[in-house]
């Protein structure tokens, strides 16, 4: 498999423990502004998907060495360098050193709080009768994919209650591989933790994932 996603690191262990940060602590350094700024701006050209976006993120290599905002940015070039919207000479130079190429759309500053409240939600209509109903026992698909998922890594192949039905979704698998938005019916399924992690789970642990029906079976 060519496709490795180094984000999946949900309860994997060696990567210390999760440290919450203060609620409204947004930014670490002067630049992170400025970084989610571009990102925004250059999603908003229609040059990529949500999802596409994802999955830039999600296999640079160096993911685990880089900050959040960090990871932003290379994911940022990465997207444009493979649109030819840079050059890996204009990143090691810090500036343009071609004309700019042509988007689709521009975001201009007085669009952005109307862009910003809009958002890009994912609800589609169905395109069929979601096959699992609230209360119905699942299991998950085995199996990794060669490409962006949605499914965590530490629920392949285990069995979960279905919670709640959120009715049908861009389909992320598909829409990062420039395939369509494929709408599928998403649910919310829990799984009690002795099922996830044996007997080492703490007592009651009770983990949510919101799965695609495609990454489901009746169990």
């Amino acid at each position: 498999m060519t496709y490795r996603s180094h984000a999946d690191l949900g309860g994997q262990p060696g990567h210390g423990p999760v440290r919450p940060e203060a609620e409204g602590e947004l930014w670490h350094a002067s630049w992170e502004p400025q970084a989610l700024a571009l990102t925004l701006a250059m999603g908003a050209t229609g040059s990529w998907n949500l999802d596409m976006s994802r999955a830039a993120r999600e296999t640079l290599p160096d993911y685990a060495q880089r900050s959040y905002y960090a990871i932003w940015i290379a994911a940022l070039e990465k997207l444009m360098e493979e649109r030819g919207q840079l050059t890996p000479a204009e990143i090691e130079a810090g500036r343009m050193l071609h004309a700019p190429a042509s988007v689709k759309r521009v975001l201009h500053a007085g669009e952005v709080g109307a862009a910003l409240a809009r958002g890009s939600p994912t609800l589609r209509a169905c395109p069929e009768k979601p096959l699992f109903a609230i209360g119905q026992r699942v299991r998950t698909r085995a199996e990794a994919v060669p490409h962006h998922t949605r499914l965590p890594g530490y629920v392949h192949g285990k069995c979960g209650v279905v919670e709640r039905l959120h009715g049908c979704h861009v389909f992320p698998d598909a829409h990062a591989q420039g395939l369509g938005e494929r709408p599928e019916a998403l649910y919310t399924v829990v799984f009690e933790g002795e099922e996830l992690w044996g007997a080492d789970a703490a007592p009651g642990l009770r983990v949510s994932v919101d799965a695609w029906q495609s990454y489901l079976e009746a169990a």
